[in-house]
């Protein structure tokens, strides 16, 4: 395949125009013999996104456990320009969490048929009521490093991230176990500071939804935040979904840890492409108006209705944030985060064939999925 008369996403995160060529499902060099032809018309030519946080859309979500759910959240993500998935646990029973995980790690992907699952990123059950959110607190259980080992067995290895809330008691233990075996991530917690930063300083790597079910910074308890930003290497995620975290407080965070350290993610459940109503989240009611999804229970937000190829947009078009540091931060920053730069994330001869076409306007014109149009 050829893909010419685009301006091409670099891995310097500058566009230039130029042309792809796709072999045998990679990206290639040298057009000669390349087969099928497509005018990109002028579009930016980007990687597929990578989404590394989010639940579930159009009506099903990764927890329900089966391979229609799985496949039916990949079809749409590809459909939509997200390539490459690592979806999100809730706080459920652990035997429940290790039948899902068992499930996602025998799931088969069909071939051009849905993005690729490459990851799995669980935001509990090690996390802190006092920060629960739309997690169900039922289920939460201090960190255990045999219940850890249970999780990736099932997954065979699919767990890429593990939540803990560092407050909580053994916490710090958990994180020197096995912070060689996982990115461990700061999720749902109520620390202040001193134990974010102390959590961090022994190898925790991560921070989920950065201001959202942790402490707010303030000048004299800086709380997570204020650890994340003195901790040059974690990276941190941010739902930029309009909803979660004011425009000023984005381009703020931006300043504050450098783009190369932010993943764009969308944090969506079930309700994603679907129309206003209630919906489920982790076993609990959610009603859903607009963009907004609340926990019937109490008002709390509940995770977002917003794709992350809209979240896209919304920074760039809402927020203020240049396209070129937005793309980086959904597709390059995510792969390198997962471990997995040297297949996605860029537009580099060698890695998978996944390239997205926008218009000006930031429009989807097309999806190429392992070098076929979807």
């Amino acid at each position: 395949m050829l893909i010419k008369n685009v301006k091409v996403f670099t891995e310097e995160k500058t566009f230039e125009d130029g042309e792809i060529v796709i072999r045998d499902g990679l990206i290639s060099e040298g057009k000669e013999d390349a087969g099928e032809v497509i005018d990109g018309e002028g579009c930016y030519a980007i990687p597929g996104l990578i989404d590394i946080h989010f639940h579930g859309c159009k009506g099903y979500d990764f927890c329900d456990g089966t391979e229609e759910a799985i496949h039916e959240i990949a079809k749409y993500e590809a459909s939509i320009g997200v390539t490459a998935i690592s979806p999100a646990t809730m706080t459920l029973p652990v035997e429940t969490l290790e039948d899902i995980l068992s499930t996602a790690a025998a799931y088969k992907k069909e071939a051009g048929d849905g993005a690729d699952l490459i990851g799995v990123n669980m935001e509990g059950p090690f996390i802190s009521k006092a920060k629960k959110g739309a997690q169900d607190a039922t289920y939460i259980i201090p960190c255990s490093k045999d219940i850890f080992h249970r999780f990736q067995t099932a997954a065979r290895g699919l767990v890429k991230y593990i939540g803990v809330a560092p407050e909580e008691e053994g916490a710090l233990e958990f994180v020197e176990q096995v912070k060689d075996e996982v990115n461990v991530s700061l999720a749902h917690t109520n620390a202040g500071y001193d134990d974010a930063k102390a959590a961090y300083d022994i190898g925790a790597c991560h921070a989920v939804h950065l201001y959202n079910a942790m402490p707010p910074l303030t000048h004299r308890a800086p709380g997570v935040i204020g650890a994340v930003s003195d901790s040059g290497h974690v990276m941190a995620e941010l739902i930029c979904d309009g909803v979660h975290i004011h425009p000023s407080v984005v381009r703020a965070t931006f300043k504050m840890l450098g783009a190369d350290r932010i993943i764009l993610i969308s944090d969506s459940m079930r309700a994603t492409g679907m129309p206003d109503g209630e919906y489920t989240l982790g076993g609990l009611a959610v009603h859903v108006t607009g963009n907004r999804a609340t926990l019937v229970s109490d008002g709390a937000l509940a995770g977002s209705v917003t794709n992350l190829m809209d979240c896209l947009r919304t920074v760039v078009k809402e927020m203020g944030i240049p396209l070129e540091t937005a793309v980086a931060c959904a597709t390059m920053n995510p792969a390198k985060s997962l471990g997995e730069y040297d297949k996605y994330g860029s537009l580099t001869p060698g890695k998978k064939g996944d390239v997205v076409l926008l218009d000006k306007e930031l429009n989807l014109k097309a999806v190429i999925k392992d070098g076929k149009r979807i």
